[in-house]
């Protein structure tokens, strides 16, 4: 799992029936002190996550472990969203707290 920030939609009207109904977010990867990273990925979203929600997502095979996302051709899942994490005790995040912009 990795974390990540939702900064995006993705809307496609054709696609693979395998993915009708799935909803596809743009997640861009963030460090462990809550910086973002140059790196993006398109995730099914499977907890009503949204734009600015700090996530967990994960990439690869595991993706297709999730009841929505069995046996669909899936690379990249949206799998929790965050409400707060710590580094060596210090609160490093906190949704309740922070606005949507990392530090």
């Amino acid at each position: 799992m990795q974390l990540g920030m939702v900064v995006g939609t993705v809307v496609s009207t054709r696609k693979s029936e395998n993915l009708q109904g799935l909803k596809l977010l743009i997640v861009q990867q963030l460090t462990h002190t809550y910086k973002p990273l140059a790196n993006y990925v398109i995730a099914v979203d499977v907890v009503q996550a949204g734009t600015g929600d700090v996530v967990l997502y994960s990439e690869g095979s595991s993706c297709r472990q999730t009841a929505p996302t069995d046996k669909r051709p899936v690379d990249g899942v949206v799998m929790a969203v965050v409400d707060t994490w710590e580094v060596g005790g210090k609160e490093i995040y906190n949704k309740s707290k922070t606005d949507s912009a990392p530090l």
